[in-house]
């Protein structure tokens, strides 16, 4: 077992303590669905029974199923039990399934599904954020670059950094719709990049990727900041990619 992958189960093993005991159960069973040892159809082991094995109260357990059931991963059929949904069921954008797919090796069609819806929203989002940004807006943005540069994606502030720039974009484009995928699109930034960081040797700067992006905003240049936000999506799945072959290599 590599030092990367001791980190990452360490990592993992630490926000989860940090969770109630019901959001625990959770992320326990939510991990196991996504990564597949559940798969849609099963029935999941029932309360009584997992309530024992794991030492905790009915009552957390029915909780926890709740909250899976809220994010569409199981659905609770009377006198048959808590049944895994069929993925089209997920919401793949909750923060919190996004957290748990990425705890282990997402397979490369829902990396590149991931990165394909980004493709299409984030572009054309820029492009409108170019044509409505205010002064507020691009001081949001210059200091969430200042951040990444300070800190870098290595530390979790600046990862924060980078979340509050593409909040800070999302956010410019005045489209309240938009807005809503402001938590959705800063989980997926921020899981990637935690990812390329746990299987990558280092992380590529992508400080200049981003500031293209904010040069254009800035300057109101519409097509130039859509393709500059298309390039920094393009170079960070190349680079998500890259880390996930490169772990597989190292786990053979």
């Amino acid at each position: 077992m590599s030092t990367r992958t001791v980190l990452t189960r360490s990592n993992a093993k630490t926000r989860r303590k940090s969770l109630r005991i019901p959001a625990r159960i959770a992320r326990d069973l939510g991990v196991q669905i996504v990564s597949g040892r559940f798969k849609p159809g099963d029935i999941l082991i029932g309360e009584i029974e997992t309530s024992d094995r794991l030492q905790v109260s009915r009552t957390a357990y029915r909780e926890a199923a709740r909250i899976l059931a809220a994010k569409g991963l199981v659905k609770a059929l009377p006198k048959v039990g808590t049944r895994v949904s069929p993925q089209v069921q997920w919401h793949l954008l909750d923060p919190d399934v996004l957290g748990w797919i990425f705890e282990f090796d997402p397979d490369e069609k829902m990396l590149a599904n991931l990165f394909e819806l980004r493709r299409i929203v984030e572009p054309e989002a820029a492009a409108l954020a170019a044509a409505r940004r205010t002064d507020k807006d691009l001081r949001a943005m210059g200091d969430a670059l200042k951040g990444m540069s300070r800190y870098t994606l290595a530390s979790k502030a600046g990862r924060a950094a980078d979340q509050e720039f593409h909040a800070a974009l999302l956010r410019s484009t005045g489209n309240a719709f938009v807005e809503s995928l402001i938590a959705s699109v800063g989980a997926a930034v921020t899981w990637t990049t935690i990812y390329k960081g746990h299987h990558s040797s280092h992380l590529r700067d992508s400080v200049p990727d981003h500031q293209r992006v904010y040069n254009a905003v800035d300057a109101q240049d519409a097509p130039a900041a859509r393709s500059a936000m298309a390039n920094l999506i393009d170079l960070a799945l190349r680079d998500t990619t890259n880390a996930r072959r490169a772990s597989k290599k190292k786990s053979k």
